[in-house]
């Protein structure tokens, strides 16, 4: 199928889905439907015995999950613009798996899941969730991954580490408006301002091309953005390089987990399993496979202390 052609199947594909559908395209990344470079665990019995007895799976026997598929190499659609994959389906299916249980993912857009999970028709979801208080009223989290952001440059940039407000004083920055990134380099800027250092001058651009072609062109130094959307576009285009990262929730940490529905008592057993897949070694391995390695835990917790509202 010619680059052409599958790029309409996709489109169409979205008109009836309502919802954005992302295939990957070519590169480091393993694009099958088939996953077979998947890794793949046993039953892991602590976490069995921690499930509620009386737990009402969507489908018994099954772990039905809810993940949206627009953030490669988090989640997308594959090859065949059907099977949804990436590095939160195989965390996914690795704790599916740790548990003795089937794995079924079910698509949702991000504004969705919130009713998707409130409403029952999905078991959890694995879809780049951020802890946060306000969310802990309503949902119970076991974590999996850090939230990070990236600073990616260009490979022939003078840039080499970005680390601390100093390093951004009187570079051009890339980021979006509104987010959580600008909320974080706004008060960046205050304290260089306050210590007499140039303050980074924030551009906004809509769409992804221009970004890049600004960086590339060097009217901008530096892109800000959640750290695994920067990973896949360094690893797709090759000229572009990472200087550094900072917590989602700077100066507090922020951590990304699998969301349940309040007091359903699924977030302890796949905290367990998750524990499990990190001391031997699948986690790791799924997390380098989606070359999204620093994004690592080094233990998952439940209902951890969220960010606070901002």
């Amino acid at each position: 199928m010619s680059y052409l052609t599958r790029r309409l199947a996709l489109l169409l594909a979205g008109l009836f889905l309502a919802q954005p559908v992302l295939a990957l395209e070519a590169g480091p990344f393993d694009l099958s439907p088939e996953q077979a470079a998947r890794a793949h665990t046993r039953p892991n019995a602590a976490a069995i015995a921690a499930l509620p007895k009386d737990f009402p799976f969507v489908t018994p026997g099954t772990l039905t999950v809810g993940v949206n598929p627009g953030s490669p190499p988090l989640a997308a659609y594959a090859t065949d613009t059907a099977t949804v994959v990436g590095a939160d389906p195989d965390i996914a299916a690795l704790i599916a798996e740790s548990l003795g249980l089937k794995l079924e993912i079910v698509p949702v857009a991000w504004t969705d899941w919130p009713l998707a999970m409130q409403s029952g028709k999905i078991d959890a979801v694995l879809s780049n969730v951020g802890v946060t208080e306000e969310r802990k009223e309503k949902f119970d989290f076991a974590t999996y991954r850090q939230g990070l952001h990236g600073f990616f440059v260009h490979q022939n940039s003078k840039v080499q580490k970005i680390d601390e407000p100093a390093d951004i004083a009187g570079l051009t920055i890339i980021v979006g408006i509104g987010t959580n990134q600008e909320r974080i380099l706004n008060r960046w800027n205050e304290e260089n301002t306050a210590r007499g250092r140039a303050p980074a001058t924030l551009v906004y651009y809509d769409d992804e091309a221009t970004k890049l072609l600004a960086i590339r062109s060097g009217r901008a130094d530096v892109m800000v953005q959640p750290h695994a959307q920067l990973v896949y576009i360094a690893e797709r285009d090759g000229d572009f390089r990472k200087v550094g990262t900072l917590s989602a929730g700077w100066p507090e940490r922020s951590d990304v987990a699998a969301t349940f529905r309040k007091g359903s008592g699924l977030a302890q057993p796949v905290s367990v399993a998750i524990n499990g897949l990190i001391a031997e070694g699948s986690y790791a391995q799924t997390l380098q496979r989606w070359h999204v390695q620093d994004e690592a835990l080094e233990q998952s917790r439940v209902n951890p202390p969220g960010l606070p509202r901002f």
